[in-house]
């Protein structure tokens, strides 16, 4: 017995999380005392941000009345009827299905299970959130990434979405605004996505947990908005928008042709019956957070603005960085013109600055370019010192590690 090694699942040996995972080396530098500058995560509330007063009441009130037990699998009524009223406002109709989970990651990871199967292929966004890889690898499902264009506002490169759908794809997955580079994907660029998925029988599964962090006056529109009768779900949670990411809450809306859809959504609710529920009385905060007051966004977008012009002024400003301005979300993906290896960058930047960033190659990229994710959350003054060491650690870096 002594000699028995317990062999882990094979599907498992690609699962990478990089937000998470340099977590563990910054922990271990911060157990030398260097002082730390986060801008690694995208938690509100580690910061100067909290959620509106009338989302905590709602969920203390529902724990008080001791509806603490399991609720339906799909969801309290209220809340299912509130995210339905939230999408009809967003323009989204022929709803055939709305289900509440434990945060958009859990509506998006049964979405996959219920869809893909070995050897089929799910269109990603490069760059876009690692859940999605890592779904894809625990599923064991082939990756079938598609680029999004630096040049032109990290849009989805629409050319190089076409020469990737193959006979075994069965989704397009958009993050929209997307996680880590902020873009805002245009009414004409999701047009031409609609079209390519009614042209090779695509689920379009459209992630917009950001739509409300929008800066400069820009509008979310929401693909699912455009069309009828194609088959998407929309995800959603009040993580982000709401600013209480530890309440796990999120959400499914299914729309499109009820025909073609059908079993779809009765595999779904497979899934969502075998797994009980989602966290019971923090459902009960999401009807006054949709349909409430909505002051605290206001508040949000002129701390979010302010903090964003200053990251990519001073990411600019830096000889061998450039940085293209995100228009929602609280994430910018700087470019690094003179690294060979941004895992490396980061790393170093960690051990000598105590500054935490994530490497761009944790979220994918174009083969050849390098960059790092900034979360531009924090006060500014925590970020004004954070960018001064990423200025003078780069110039130091590439005398060190020259190209």
């Amino acid at each position: 017995m002594s000699n028995f090694v317990i062999k882990p699942a094979v599907r498992t040996e690609n699962i990478t999380y990089a937000v998470r995972d340099i977590v563990v080396l910054a922990n271990e530098v911060a157990k030398t005392g260097k002082e730390m500058l986060y801008l690694n995560i995208g938690d509100p509330n580690q910061f100067d941000w909290e959620p509106p007063k009338h989302l905590i009441e709602a969920t203390y009130e529902a724990m008080k009345k001791n509806l603490n037990g399991y609720s339906p699998s799909s969801g309290i009524k209220q809340a299912v009827d509130a995210i339905g009223q939230e999408a009809e406002r967003k323009g989204i109709k022929n709803i055939q299905d709305i289900f509440v989970t434990t945060g958009a990651s859990e509506a998006i990871e049964i979405c996959l299970t219920a869809l893909v199967n070995d050897g089929e292929n799910v269109l990603t966004p490069t760059p876009g959130y690692p859940l999605y890889t890592a779904i894809q690898s625990k599923l064991q499902t082939m990756e079938n990434p598609y680029y999004l264009d630096e040049s032109n506002g990290w849009q989805p490169d629409i050319d190089d979405i076409k020469s990737k759908i193959n006979s075994k794809t069965r989704a397009i997955i958009l993050i929209n605004p997307n996680n880590p580079t902020g873009s805002n994907n245009s009414p004409e660029l999701l047009k031409q996505i609609v079209e390519l998925a009614i042209e090779h029988n695509l689920v379009i599964f459209a992630d917009e947990i950001y739509d409300k962090l929008l800066m400069d006056g820009k509008v979310h529109t929401s693909i699912a908005s455009l069309n009828s009768e194609v088959p998407m779900i929309t995800f959603g949670g009040l993580s982000k928008n709401y600013m209480v990411p530890g309440f796990r809450i999120g959400w499914g809306i299914v729309s499109g042709n009820n025909a073609v859809l059908k079993d779809y959504i009765e595999a779904i609710n497979k899934i969502l019956r075998a797994r009980l529920c989602a966290n019971h009385p923090a459902q009960y905060g999401i009807a006054p957070s949709l349909l409430g007051d909505q002051s605290h966004l206001t508040e949000a977008m002129k701390k979010l603005t302010k903090r964003r012009d200053m990251t990519v002024e001073a990411m600019n400003s830096i000889p061998g960085i450039s940085c293209v301005a995100p228009e929602g979300s609280f994430y910018a993906f700087p470019r690094l013109h003179n690294v060979t290896n941004d895992f490396h960058f980061a790393v170093e930047l960690l051990k000598e600055t105590g500054v935490v960033v994530v490497h761009g190659s944790g979220f994918g990229q174009k083969p050849g370019t390098q960059h790092f994710r900034i979360v531009f959350l924090p006060p500014e003054n925590i970020l004004e010192r954070a960018y001064k060491a990423i200025g003078e650690f780069y110039g130091k870096y590439v005398e060190k590690f020259p190209k």
